[in-house]
């Protein structure tokens, strides 16, 4: 019996860079469906971001952000017995870019007092060199896969 699977819609890369990434980051980003709200906010923290890093291209910034928060270990929860384990399984490409994006977009709303552009902005910058909150829940997690690596044989 065949699994029948959902095929994925293909996201068309965005307008100033022509990047499949930026797209999907803005589209996460977006609130009810406003997504001229999101795409002002994410092209004026990339503007913050070209005049904070004068020597690096906004582009490279963001994408080596994402890199770097992006997870190559989780924990699963395995139900063996009675008992339940966390599983420390390997993430899939794709997954991994979803919850760097959702780490950075959570951790720049984290931040108060600020208006988002300058908030992700920030954020991004923390991420590129790795360290800040989104950075820190990928260090988490890593830690937590190590700390049950002894379950790994259920996975």
């Amino acid at each position: 019996m065949n699994k029948i699977k959902a095929l994925r819609e293909k996201i068309t890369p965005d307008a100033r860079y022509g990047s499949v990434l930026v797209s999907k980051f803005i589209n996460c980003m977006m609130w009810k469906g406003k997504k001229s709200v999101s795409e002002r906010i994410f092209y004026e923290a990339l503007s913050i971001i070209e005049k904070r890093i004068k020597d690096e291209d906004p582009l490279k910034v963001f994408e080596t952000a994402v890199k770097n928060v992006s997870p190559i270990l989780e924990v699963k929860s395995k139900r063996i017995g009675g008992a339940t384990y966390q599983v420390p399984v390997e993430v899939s490409p794709k997954r991994r870019q979803t919850l760097a994006i959702r780490w950075i977009l959570q951790a720049a709303r984290k931040k108060k007092g600020r208006p988002m552009a300058q908030r992700l902005a920030s954020e991004l910058i923390d991420a590129y060199h790795k360290e800040g909150a989104a950075y820190t829940t990928r260090e988490n997690t890593h830690k937590m896969a190590e700390a049950n690596k002894a379950f790994a044989h259920f996975g």
